[in-house]
């Protein structure tokens, strides 16, 4: 059954999304918060930064305004950076009338707190106005949805219901949805993999090969799992989709942006001078700080988040940190 659905966020993959809701046969409602953005997509059918090889339906409607972007609608999407998620959650609670689905896309921690995603919009929209909230993720790039390339993720939440809705809402003959009730597991997997990715393009953008990288992923993993364990997470989910689906994907591809911040950084650049080319958010760069310090509170061994953050917060040299990596003292790996 068509619903009308609001998606937040009109960046590369709230675009992306959009698209697969429209073409489902669901009225889509696009939020920007730059009228200019909502503009060109009404009447141009665009959206050039983001996704510039794209024509979109004229069906999608944008607005600038929240409250019209929300009015009756069945499923709300955030798809908005991690850092922005309270605010804009904050704007939509009071406009909501009825149970809403919610259903976020992004993928982080909040710096400071170091709250998944699920948790920020549990505080801000009150129990009465959503049905539940659902986490989105797998290995997806916003530019190869958008060209209906065969694409699988998860819809996690402790509500199957929930769940179960948005997978039908999303699902069809390009874009596979499962359901998953670990929605610790996979929101920390989606987060965690992205400090995993500015390694993976730091190790590239030095020379290094396919060793290194399936190295470095391997190991990853073992860390991401370690802390995802730690707060309550189901190990078995960090082997899914959303963990080491997302893990590959992020860590192999020229369309992930933290890929890119690492590459970058790898070549030499200071992360200054990087964040100023990409011109968008990286999730990985603030995620690695919020990581660290959620491992150094809970005592857990997290070396490749830890090199990353003295590569990213202490100026340390990429050389200088895989050499300090790889010459730790000897262990066993289980």
């Amino acid at each position: 059954m068509s619903k009308k659905v609001a998606v937040l966020g009109a960046g590369s993959w709230g675009t992306a999304l959009a698209m697969v809701l429209e073409g489902n046969g669901n009225d889509v409602r696009i939020w920007s918060h730059k009228a200019k953005q909502a503009d060109e997509i009404n009447l141009k059918h665009t959206n050039k930064f983001y996704l510039p090889a794209v024509v979109l339906a004229d069906s999608i409607k944008a607005t600038h305004h929240i409250e019209e972007a929300i009015k009756d609608v069945d499923v709300i999407v955030f798809v908005v950076p991690t850092k922005a998620i309270r605010e804009v959650a904050k704007s939509v609670a009071p406009f909501l009338t009825k149970k809403t689905v919610i259903v976020h896309a992004s993928k982080g921690l909040e710096q400071e707190s170091h709250k998944r995603i699920s948790e920020i919009l549990e505080e801000e929209i009150p129990v009465r106005k959503r049905q539940a909230v659902v986490a989105l993720s797998g290995p997806s790039h916003a530019e190869e949805v958008a060209l209906k390339d065969l694409t699988t993720i998860t819809a996690a939440s402790t509500n199957e219901d929930a769940a179960k809705i948005v997978q039908e809402l999303f699902m069809n003959d390009y874009f596979r949805i499962y359901t998953n009730d670990d929605i610790i597991g996979v929101e920390l997997g989606a987060a965690l993999k992205n400090i995993i990715a500015v390694g993976a393009g730091a190790l590239q953008g030095l020379g290094y090969g396919d060793n290194a990288k399936a190295a470095l992923m391997t190991r990853g993993l073992a860390e991401i799992s370690r802390l995802g364990v730690a707060f309550g997470a189901d190990p078995i989910t960090f082997l899914g989709l959303s963990g080491v689906g997302d893990l590959i994907v992020t860590c192999t591809s020229i369309h992930s942006r933290n890929w890119r911040a690492g590459h970058m950084l790898g070549k030499g650049n200071s992360l200054k001078e990087v964040l100023e080319s990409m011109g968008m958010v990286v999730e990985g760069i603030a995620t690695t700080k919020a990581a660290y310090e959620l491992a150094q509170e809970k005592g857990i061994e997290m070396p490749i988040t830890a090199a990353i953050y003295e590569v990213l917060y202490n100026g340390a040299k990429v050389e200088d940190i895989i050499v300090s990596l790889m010459q730790r003292e000897g262990k066993s790996e289980v």
